[in-house]
């Protein structure tokens, strides 16, 4: 087996024409999703981020489009995750202001407005992150007015570190990988009455991770807006636990039904939960110290939630070495003639690392499908979250890059 990247067509898939499921519609739904869509669009700041034509590279690599959606702008926080995490500790500080009143019509605006400000500010919320979460978590706390604990494993850098601790977080350690982390988090919670707000989901734990996931379909549905709905052929989506793949699967799915793109989850070789849980066909723990660029997608766990519509609704899985995602953030950053450069973070650059595998390996090409057809969507998911790291990566930051 070829160790510098691999892929699995996925056994299990659903056929193009089975109907988003009763099962799944109980995990992920419109209703979920154009809840967050109208809270998350009122907030101060909000602008969908853009969608990035990339023709050179498309005919680079045979194919015959490329989109790139660029999260780099979102809520200035560099990532997606600023739709999950912030939306998910709104909910919570409502429900705490709902138990608190009688009232069920909170929303977000009176909780910015400060008109609860003595019931939120008691609240403390957590979480365990490789970063990006934290980051967004901590956000939304300083946003809403509470308190907010941070757990990092020790992989994770100091850039990162710092950028949490820059909304009021406090940033803890804890020895060992993510997983880790997330049970370390969840116990001191436990211990001491702070929510968990995680976008990974387990037994017992499920409607925070749930509301995390319906903010990420904003991404979702923000490319189908600006494709004029036209979907792509095949999409390609970090999988980490798989939280950010799923919403997106199932957004689609319910969207475009028998329309829906191929869908392929891509993960670091040494980080491959969803790829290991697709070939067995139930969720398969992957241990060890889960290290590697992609910072984002070193989990070892596929979340519950997730593999309840990745297990029928991805089609194939991708397992790629640091070396791909490096030459991703370096591609995007030096493009193909004719676009516009982009500043991608390791994870960011997951998807294109995929299309790069493809390009070396004719077998990966064949098991995900590709040809002078294709219309690829990437999910351009981070920009240079730890900035030092990016300028050693590319060998300027990202402004000379923009410049």
């Amino acid at each position: 087996m070829n160790e510098r990247a691999r892929a699995l067509r996925n056994p299990a898939a659903a056929p193009a024409t089975e109907a988003y499921g009763a099962v799944r519609s109980q995990t992920l739904n419109q209703a979920g999703f154009d809840a967050a869509y109208a809270e998350i669009s009122s907030w101060p700041g909000y602008a969908a981020t853009p969608l990035v034509r990339l023709d050179g590279l498309a005919r680079a690599l045979g194919l015959a489009r490329i989109d790139y959606k660029d999260e780099r702008g979102r809520f200035g926080l560099k990532s997606f995750k600023a739709l999950g995490g912030a939306y998910a500790v709104a909910n919570v500080l409502k429900q705490r202001v709902a138990a608190a009143t009688g009232r069920k019509d909170i929303a977000s605006k009176q909780l910015l407005s400060g008109g609860f400000a003595d019931l939120v500010r008691g609240a403390t919320v957590t979480c365990a992150t490789d970063g990006n979460h934290g980051r967004s978590v901590a956000w939304g706390a300083q946003l809403f007015g509470c308190r907010c604990e941070i757990f990092v494993h020790e992989h994770v850098s100091q850039g990162r570190r710092d950028a949490i601790a820059r909304y009021g977080a406090q940033v803890r350690e804890v020895k060992g990988n993510y997983d880790d982390a997330v049970r370390h988090a969840a116990a001191t919670a436990a211990a001491n009455g702070w929510t968990v707000v995680s976008d990974t989901s387990y037994p017992g734990y499920r409607d925070i991770p749930l509301d995390v996931m319906h903010g990420y379909g904003v991404l979702a549905q923000e490319i189908a807006r600006q494709s004029n709905d036209e979907p792509p052929t095949h999409v390609f989506a970090q999988a980490g636990v798989g939280a950010l793949a799923a919403a997106i699967c199932a957004s689609f799915w319910l969207r475009w039904g028998p329309k829906r793109p191929f869908f392929a989850v891509v993960e670091p070789t040494h980080a491959d939960c969803v790829y290991r849980s697709l070939e067995a066909g139930r969720p398969v723990v992957v241990g060890g110290d889960l290290d590697t660029v992609m910072a984002g997608l070193a989990c070892g766990e596929v979340s519950e939630l997730a593999w309840e519509i990745l297990h029928g609704g991805a089609n194939a899985a991708v397992a790629v070495d640091d070396a791909y995602a490096l030459e991703a953030v370096r591609t995007l950053a030096r493009p193909a003639a004719g676009d516009a450069p982009i500043v991608a973070g390791e994870t960011g650059g997951a998807g294109l690392a995929a299309l790069l595998a493809a390009r070396d390996y004719p077998d990966i090409r064949r098991t995900l499908a590709l040809d002078a057809k294709s219309r690829v969507l990437l999910l351009g998911s981070e920009g240079d979250t730890d900035p030092a790291i990016y300028r050693e990566v590319v060998g300027r930051t990202a402004e000379e890059v923009l410049a």
